[in-house]
């Protein structure tokens, strides 16, 4: 719907527009304006970087960095155009990117944008002074990774998209930047559009339910714990999530593929596994699943798989993460299953003896 100008008698319809239109340039311009300006579209947020590329790829640069009262970092990405592209996709894989991000990485990345921009403040100093902290505290410090999406528009695949994985707990906004003319001015209506404010508490009250439901569903589980002799290794109390891991990790230096382990313990290959072409880091394999995850319309919740880069499993070219969603007698058939094909008696495992400790 168009702005409207309050006249002593009528109500004028402002000249709708677009950014090429007026001449806007996505970064010289529009990017410039709100990163001086970034509660327009990320409330009470303090701007940490620009154009952030704190990694070897020096391609891939995130638009705005910025960081909310919770300690939670924000990726801004922003579009001029009327669709969005494809800026969910990018925005998952810089999330992902930056979510090891520790608090003295950030005052490093925070000082290099005040140095490139003439600011003589302590980078340290004010983000301490911004999240209220008296000193870091790195155990609470980038829980979560937020994202703002701002564009001058977005297609109903993106929203689509977004919708999707509010859903699934990932925090994603959409605010819409779109251009008017008034006189020789432009006017800019800034509003976020997906998820709408007016709902927002309730989706929060929402996810918050879902997350209690899990967690008596968890309150209901059996948390015995197993130790595990490999070959002369002792792992000692482990969760069946765990216990699981171990035996497939060894099986596989048995030789056994990951399509073999699926059919082995009766499970659906894309519930069991994640695969990426290549040989990949974690970042960039939860980068690159979730890009193509998305394209397929499926489901990638990255806490879901084993994807630490010591937990990825890499062979014949590829990078594969393991489902960790395993509990009651289903953990210990499949364990029982690959033991059987691949154990050779140089296996075993039993309930520890302080299970529950």
């Amino acid at each position: 719907m168009p702005l409207y100008r309050l006249g002593p008698d009528n109500l004028e319809a402002l000249q709708s527009a677009t950014f090429s239109e007026l001449g806007i340039k996505e970064r010289t311009d529009l990017q410039r304006l709100l990163r001086n300006n970034i509660e327009a579209i990320a409330g009470d947020c303090l701007l940490l970087a620009e154009e952030f590329s704190h990694w070897e790829d020096s391609k891939r640069r995130i638009d705005l960095l910025a960081l909310d009262r919770d300690a939670n970092l924000v990726v801004v990405e922003l579009k001029r155009d009327e669709g969005g592209g494809h800026m969910e996709l990018q925005a998952l894989r810089y999330a992902a990117m930056v979510s090891t991000m520790t608090f003295h990485e950030a005052v490093d990345a925070h000082a290099r944008f005040l140095a490139q921009h003439g600011g003589h403040i302590d980078a340290r100093t004010n983000i301490l002074d911004f999240l209220g902290w008296p000193s870091p505290d790195e155990n609470n410090f980038a829980q979560d990774v937020r994202i703002v999406l701002a564009s001058a528009g977005f297609s109903k695949e993106l929203t689509t998209s977004v919708l999707w994985l509010n859903q699934r707990d990932l925090d994603i906004r959409c605010v819409r930047i779109r251009p008017y003319r008034f006189g020789s001015d432009v006017v800019l209506d800034v509003q976020q559009v997906v998820p709408l404010p007016e709902a927002e508490d309730y989706q929060v009250q929402l996810r918050q339910k879902v997350r209690e439901e899990r967690s008596r569903t968890d309150a209901a589980r059996d948390f015995t714990r197993y130790d595990l002799r490999i070959d002369g290794k002792f792992y000692s109390k482990l969760p069946k999530r765990e216990l699981v891991f171990r035996v497939v990790q060894y099986s596989i230096d048995q030789g056994a593929t990951p399509e073999a382990i699926a059919s082995i313990i009766e499970s659906r290959y894309d519930r069991l596994w994640r695969e990426a072409d290549g040989e990949m880091s974690s970042e960039d394999f939860a980068a690159s699943v979730s890009e193509r995850s998305i394209r397929e319309g499926r489901a990638f919740d990255p806490r879901r798989f084993f994807r630490s880069d010591d937990e990825l499993i890499r062979i014949g070219g590829k990078t594969y993460a393991l489902s960790n969603q395993w509990g009651g007698p289903r953990a210990l058939d499949a364990v029982d299953a690959l033991l059987t094909k691949y154990g050779g008696g140089k296996v075993t495992y039993e309930p520890s003896p302080e299970s529950f400790v």
